[in-house]
């Protein structure tokens, strides 16, 4: 088995065939399997190895008296096994090309006018989706600016289920024309989101959702705020798709959430990028147009951005955020993704060589 993983992960062109023709399957079985189970089955297994795999080898040593080489054998053993399952079970799905080949797009080259007309139709395209969200229900008028942000958020709470038929929609649609989109079709079509069993652990090292890759299952983060939920939830549903790099999994979620006509996930999926579009506006337009860019957009999103920073970084722990980072990202770069946690922010490239 392990000959076999490593024969997917090396021999060009297996990692595709993998994906295309192996993944569903497994996908299909595991995810059933995982859906009998109401909560995330993937979060308690790893937790129970870690625990397994620091206590075997103290009891085994210190209480039974087994051989020291014997009892580490066995976690060496042990630890084989999870690293097969994980790759056969979903991470050779980090084999398969990138999407600039599964979809024959040419990446962009940074350019400054380029960017800056992206940047402009991007703050457009927010405004109005904003717009459409806290219009008043006769459609006659807006609410009040005061009031607006609590309406947003009282709106997109009341979707969810909504948000949901629409993302799957969605990828469904995008799974009839794989060979264009470069995406499976589901395989599950009630695909059953969980609440992450660690949510508080996951929101103090910024972990707002996660794909369980042993039993193919995605999971959120029971601190996740309303607005951010479709995008989110649109993300770890291409992960559960096949989908690995990070970058990939936000432009996914950034087409299917905009092109949907539920108003509460197209917002989401305009607002998911809305830091890295910022983040970019300042680093390759200057601080003069930043400023420029900013006062273009609606006040009220940039005090819902604010309320967000300010929200998250109250749950972080600066600690186990710096550890997860720290290994997350030796861990995107130990498969196949060189950008390692930089490969977020590459969703501005993907969606410019997208609208080319």
């Amino acid at each position: 088995m392990l000959i076999a993983v490593t024969a997917f992960k090396l021999v060009p062109g297996m990692g595709m065939f993998y994906t295309r023709s192996i993944y569903p399957v497994v996908g299909t079985v595991l995810s059933h399997i995982s859906g009998l189970v109401p909560f995330a089955l993937g979060d308690v297994f790893i937790a129970g190895s870690i625990a397994w795999v620091f206590g075997y080898p103290v009891y085994a040593i210190g209480y039974k008296k087994t051989e020291k080489r014997k009892a580490l054998g066995h976690v060496g053993e042990y630890l084989l096994w999870v690293y097969v399952w994980f790759y056969a079970a979903w991470g050779l799905n980090y084999s398969q090309p990138n999407i600039y080949r599964r979809m024959h797009m040419r990446p962009v080259e940074v350019d400054k006018e380029a960017f800056r007309q992206f940047a402009y139709s991007y703050a457009d395209s927010l405004n109005a989706a904003f717009d459409k969200m806290v219009t008043t229900k006769d459609g006659k008028g807006k609410a009040k600016a005061h009031a607006a942000l609590e309406l947003l958020l009282k709106r997109c709470d009341k979707q969810q289920a909504k948000a949901e038929a629409a993302i799957e929609k969605g990828y469904e649609q995008m799974g009839q024309s794989a060979r264009t989109w470069g995406i499976n079709t589901p395989f599950n079509h009630n695909p059953k989101v969980k609440t992450m069993v660690f949510s508080r652990l996951s929101s103090m090292a910024g972990v707002t959702g996660s794909m369980g890759p042993f039993f193919c299952e995605f999971t959120l983060n029971a601190d996740l705020r309303p607005h951010a939920y479709p995008a989110t939830y649109a993300h770890e549903m291409a992960h559960l798709l096949g989908i690995s790099n990070e970058g990939e999994a936000n432009f996914y979620s950034y087409v299917v959430c905009t092109t949907s006509k539920d108003e509460a996930t197209r917002f989401s999926g305009y607002y998911h990028i809305f830091f890295h579009v910022i983040i970019n506006v300042r680093e390759l337009l200057g601080e003069e147009e930043f400023e420029q860019f900013v006062s273009g957009l609606r006040p009220e999103i940039m005090a819902l951005a604010r309320n967000d920073r300010e929200y998250w970084l109250a749950l972080r722990s600066p600690i186990i955020d710096k550890t997860q980072t720290f290994f997350y990202n030796l861990y995107l770069k130990g498969n196949n993704v060189e950008e390692g946690l930089k490969s977020y922010s590459a969703v501005i490239g993907m969606i410019m060589a997208w609208n080319k």
